[in-house]
């Protein structure tokens, strides 16, 4: 039976590249993301690997940190003359502002890319109550802000300076000013990230900004999903499509990790701990892997176990003992 690593062998040779993997898992209990915490297990992996004149990306992810996003794509060309990203399943959000910086996009017939309006996590979010002692903070979507005021402006039709004051002055009870002040901020950053990354696949101007259009707004949802024809022809990306030998071995790669990932069984403590008291866990969350330089692996262990909340009330506490890299190498 094949490894992982007999598939990245194989894709290295279909794309005469060498290949670096980056998988945020989307397990659900157990979802990560692009983070800053990443980029120094790059730069190692990048280091093992060397110069050289096309690097391979096998990217999946739901998203993360723009900045994060842009700092990946800007090391790895630091290392290659060529940079292509391949998508076996998705790369959403600032998985998709990443594939932007790359020479060409590689995406399978399952593969998808998806808006990258931002979404603001700051101090100065609304929180809401989960059921627990301490309440979450709730994302502000950049385009959410604007549909608040088109809808009242196109809808209801409240244009006058009075009115949209009033709505600004709701708004602003539910969230505070200086949370509103980044997502202002966090559209004009996204969209200059994206046009200095969109020069390496098109020099047309008005071309550059229907896509960040696109990308920005007018998909109308964060949750679009924008397949390969529509990136190909509508948005007019640099996409290809691999022939079948290539996409075996892609395809190869993925359910491979999907397995170590265990991105198909969510993890549901009371499930784990089915009848019994206490259990250890091991959760493998995120890979960032390569041939030449092993695998960089964001684990969270710990242990679950029942515990009394109350009368006749049993709770499950989850400790973690570990959450953090770790090295292993290739095997």
């Amino acid at each position: 039976m094949k490894t992982k690593w007999d598939y990245y062998s194989e894709i290295e040779t279909q794309r005469q590249s060498k290949l670096l993997v980056y998988i945020t898992g989307d397990r659900q209990g157990m979802e990560a993301k692009i983070a800053d915490d990443s980029i120094n297990w790059f730069i190692q992996q990048l280091d093992e690997i060397g110069i050289v004149k096309r690097i391979s990306l096998l990217l999946n992810t739901n998203g993360g940190i723009t900045l994060t996003g842009w700092n990946i794509v800007n090391l790895i060309r630091q290392f290659c003359d060529d940079f292509e990203v391949i998508v076996p399943i998705k790369a959403r959000s600032t998985g998709t502002l990443m594939c932007l910086g790359a020479d060409r996009i590689i995406m399978t017939k399952q593969a998808t890319l998806g808006p990258i309006d931002p979404s603001i996590n700051t101090l100065f979010n609304p929180t809401i109550q989960n059921g627990g002692s301490t309440p979450s903070r709730v994302p502000v979507s950049v385009e959410a802000i604007k549909a608040y005021f088109n809808f009242a402006k196109d809808e209801l039709g409240l244009n006058d300076q009075n009115s949209l004051s009033a709505l600004y002055r709701t708004l602003s009870e539910k969230v505070h000013p200086l949370a509103l002040g980044e997502a202002y901020r966090a559209i004009g950053q996204i969209k200059m990230l994206a046009e200095k990354l969109l020069i390496h696949q098109m020099d047309d101007k008005e071309k550059i900004e229907k896509v960040i259009s696109f990308l920005c707004s007018d998909s109308g949802s964060h949750d679009y999903t924008i397949n390969r024809r529509e990136a190909r022809d509508s948005l007019g990306l640099h996409i290809e499509k691999p022939d079948p030998e290539l996409y075996s071995s892609i395809i190869g790669a993925y359910r491979c990790i999907e397995h170590e990932l265990e991105l198909t069984n969510p993890f549901d403590p009371k499930i784990a701990l089915g009848n019994g008291s206490s259990i250890q866990y091991e959760a493998r969350r995120v890979l960032i892997e390569s041939i030449y330089g092993g695998s960089d692996v964001f684990l969270s262990k710990g242990i679950l176990s029942t515990v009394n909340v109350g009368p006749g009330q049993v709770g499950i506490q989850d400790q973690r003992s570990f959450e953090g890299w770790q090295h292993e190498e290739k095997q």
